[in-house]
């Protein structure tokens, strides 16, 4: 199932708003799986891709947010607290939701956890765009969207379109 190539869902699909599982198999089809998840995003030209996006419902997030698109990382089981609750705004892009970019306010501090491929625990307190990117991944594992955090009428504007566009 992890080998195949991968297909990002596009919003409305309701796969999209399925909880990802935690992740306690740590082996080689893991592995597999975020290379592949970090070629998918590399295709797409993102800078982060959830599990949930290419429907597999687990708690996994690639991101690369080098210039280079040379410094993958891998995020298993990952969850955050926030530090601070003022307010950072970003442009924020979505691979499920191409062609449309937003202006969102998230918290400007976390503190993110998160597990690697073998297991072993990590934290960190990222900032600027990690930040952004942490929190807008985990919120695909959580069944949640960047449109969320919009207007219902600006979120139905982006729906229409992007059904219409599959038409």
């Amino acid at each position: 199932m992890y080998m195949s190539d991968l297909k990002i869902l596009i919003f409305p699909d309701p796969k999209l708003r399925k909880v990802a599982k935690k992740i306690d198999k740590f082996d080689k089809s893991l592995e597999m799986l975020s290379k592949n998840m970090l070629k998918t995003m590399y295709e797409a030209e993102g800078i982060g891709l959830a599990a949930t996006q290419v429907d597999i419902h687990i708690r996994l997030v690639v991101m690369d947010l080098s210039e280079e698109r040379n410094e993958p990382r891998v995020f298993v089981n990952p969850e955050y607290t926030i530090l601070d609750k003022s307010p950072f705004t970003y442009e924020e892009g979505c691979l499920s939701i191409p062609g449309f970019n937003e202006e969102i306010s998230r918290p400007s501090k976390i503190l993110l956890k998160w597990q690697d491929l073998q297991g072993n625990f990590h934290e960190e307190k990222p900032d600027g765009i990690f930040t952004v990117c942490a929190q807008h991944e985990i919120d695909h594992l959580d069944g949640k969207l960047f449109v969320d955090y919009l207007s219902p009428i600006k979120r139905d504007r982006i729906r229409k379109k992007l059904e219409n566009r599959r038409n």
